[in-house]
């Protein structure tokens, strides 16, 4: 969807009348759902204009134009698309335009530039709209077999060739032109190669329509990829931060290599933000150049799954997968990075009932041992998913440990949003309605939402029989990956024996509906997969997922259900010790408990990329959640 389109010539008309840039901050107030900056007003009614008159000038005056058209499943927004007719083929053609104000810009990385008087890192342009371009292909069926119907250029309006020669000199992407103000009639000879002046107003109208009508499919799923991820990185695309976080853990191993400095970088990103993505791209690049390079967490589930389909048998890329507390003990920089996933999981200490007597006596902090060990150590996290006790993997924790050791810090924050139908705003209602954070408070979605929203489904169920028929609605329906998970509110049992083998005890039980939580560890219990695979195996369907399970995966269509142990009060949230069956959480204080038990239901919340629906056992829970989701 964009926010405004039209030929080139009626825009340019409400540019010059100084109306334009004013419809586009009232659309996006309608179609965003808030405010835009007023940098990015200011930018529209300086830069619009330009390049509006360019394409004019360039007779294209009447090819279709479609401004800040957002990316599928992302907030990410392409400045200009240019829609019309391939002079050659008579094929629809489109042209992604990059809009740059920069007057300078220099090189820092081959990816990376500096802009002067501008804090921070910056994508080159040409790589951004190169990604852009990319992301846009692979999330469109339509244009998966004519990849060549889309073109990019990065357009430094303002800019002489002198002032960005590094730039034009070190373009990433050979392919993605680039172009300044001195460029103007290369630029037009460019967009005339792959756009007919001759086309009728009709035509490019119909390729807009075409663009804006394409049918987008949901992220692919980490897991299909992630054997493809370890030989071939090209399968993900890394936008804007992710990018930015990517290249810079590079650029620091190489400098660790030529002046022996340490760099910890800290990555920082909600459910969905590309966390996981950032940390496979790196480790099969860094496996290839020959680094000496592991993928850690704290969470068996994830890592048992990614040794199974990263690795897929292969021994030596399964032992690239470790866990947070192998590191215990270990010399300093045995590593050349280590990619610490899922960071807000690290614990005070590593040590635990197996830990050999040699090493336990030479521990320390968990947050010292993993910095220790690499040279460069990444941490990915989101502090909002910290569900247990003794977790401590926060922004200020690893900052403080990583300087207090000698080394640099380098902080990315990731904004972008893959899950939930890419819906950021949904983050944000989740966020509101648990009370996390400075949150505001509680509102229902129906006066958050947008239409951009619509990649995301949210309803509640009267009854857990009407919330398991919705999620295998859905996946009849419209396909994908259906999945139940609870808060832990319910006893675990151990299986039965049964007389055709081990059997799972239904131990959820909401009135006359029972179901079994997932299997306990990786016990052989026919039909149903380890705890680990719960997520991910077809068979996984049937039980009800625990955060434990859960946490760190995706699917389609979500069923959560809360228990007792979360309850609205007198239009407040109450959390009941007494109602948890996590012997683990009920250990902490109580404004702990409660923060961890919001966060269980934050995690919960936001693990379908397409659709959740939303049970409580408790009535007035229920009722506040029907408010919440109309």
């Amino acid at each position: 969807m964009a926010l405004a389109r039209g030929s080139a010539a009626d825009l340019l008309i409400e540019a010059r009348a100084g109306h334009l840039h004013s419809r586009l901050k009232e659309q996006a107030g309608f179609v965003l759902g808030g405010r835009v900056g007023t940098s990015e007003v200011a930018s529209w009614q300086r830069s619009l204009p330009i390049v509006l008159t360019d394409l004019v000038d360039a007779g294209l005056g009447d090819v279709e134009v479609l401004l800040e058209h957002q990316l599928p499943h992302s907030k990410q927004r392409i400045d200009v698309v240019l829609c019309g007719v391939h002079p050659r083929d008579g094929q629809s053609s489109f042209v992604f335009l990059e809009l740059k104000q920069w007057s300078k810009a220099e090189s820092y990385l081959s990816e990376v530039i500096n802009i002067p008087g501008l804090p921070g890192k910056h994508l080159h342009p040409a790589e951004q709209v190169h990604g852009y371009r990319q992301y846009f292909v692979d999330h469109t069926p339509a244009l998966a077999e004519r990849p060549q119907a889309v073109h990019a250029v990065a357009y430094l309006h303002n800019a002489r060739r002198t002032d960005v020669s590094g730039l034009l000199q070190d373009n990433p992407r050979p392919t993605c032109r680039l172009f300044t103000m001195d460029d103007k009639a290369a630029m037009s000879e460019h967009l005339d190669s792959v756009l007919d002046s001759a086309a009728t107003r009709q035509s490019n109208i119909a390729v807009g329509d075409e663009l804006s009508g394409f049918a987008h499919r949901p992220t692919k799923p980490l897991l299909d990829l992630a054997a493809a991820e370890i030989k071939d990185r090209e399968q993900f695309v890394l936008l804007d931060e992710q990018k930015v976080a990517y290249e810079l853990v590079l650029q620091a191993v190489e400098r660790s290599r030529a002046a022996q400095t340490r760099t910890v970088v800290i990555v920082e990103g909600g459910p969905g933000s590309g966390k996981s993505v950032i940390a496979l791209s790196l480790l099969g690049e860094l496996a290839r150049r020959g680094r000496a390079v592991h993928h850690a967490t704290g969470s068996k589930s994830f890592t048992s799954t990614m040794r199974k389909y990263a690795g897929r048998g292969n021994a030596r890329v399964q032992g690239l997968f470790k866990y947070f507390n192998a590191y215990v003990g270990c010399q300093p920089r045995e590593l050349d990075v280590l990619i610490c996933d899922e960071a807000h999981r690290i614990r005070e200490k590593g040590v635990d009932r197996f830990t050999k007597k040699e090493k336990r006596e030479r521990a320390d902090r968990q947050v010292n041992e993993l910095i220790n060990v690499a040279t460069v150590p990444v941490f990915l996290l989101d502090e909002h998913q910290v569900v247990r006790p003794g977790e401590m993997g926060s922004l200020k924790e690893i900052t403080t440990a990583a300087r207090a050791l000698g080394c640099e810090v380098e902080i990315v924050r990731l904004h972008d949003q893959l899950r939930c139908g890419g819906s950021v705003s949904y983050d944000t209602w989740v966020a509101r309605l648990l009370g996390l954070g400075s949150a505001e408070p509680p509102i229902p979605w129906s006066k958050l939402a947008g239409p951009l929203d619509e990649g995301i489904t949210l309803t509640t169920a009267a009854s857990p029989e009407a919330l398991e028929s919705w999620v295998l609605r859905q996946r009849s329906q419209n396909g994908g990956v259906s999945r139940l998970a609870a808060g832990f509110c319910w006893p675990w049992s151990d299986p039965v024996k049964t007389p055709d083998g081990l059997r799972l005890v239904d131990d959820v039980q909401l009135g006359e509906w029972k179901r079994p939580w997932n299997a306990k560890g990786e016990k052989a219990v026919p039909d149903v997969p380890g705890s680990s695979y719960w997520a991910t195996d077809d068979r996984g369907f049937g039980q009800v997922g625990c955060i434990y399970t859960a946490q760190g995966f995706e699917y389609d269509w979500s069923g959560v259900i809360f228990g007792k142990d979360l309850v609205r009060r007198d239009g407040m949230w109450c959390a009941v010790r007494a109602n948890s069956k996590d012997s683990e959480v009920k250990k902490a204080d109580e404004l702990h408990f409660s923060a961890l038990v919001k966060n269980t239901y934050k995690v919960l919340l936001t693990r379908g990329m397409r659709g959740t629906a939303i049970f409580s056992e408790d009535p007035e829970t229920q009722e506040f959640l029907e408010e919440m989701t109309r």
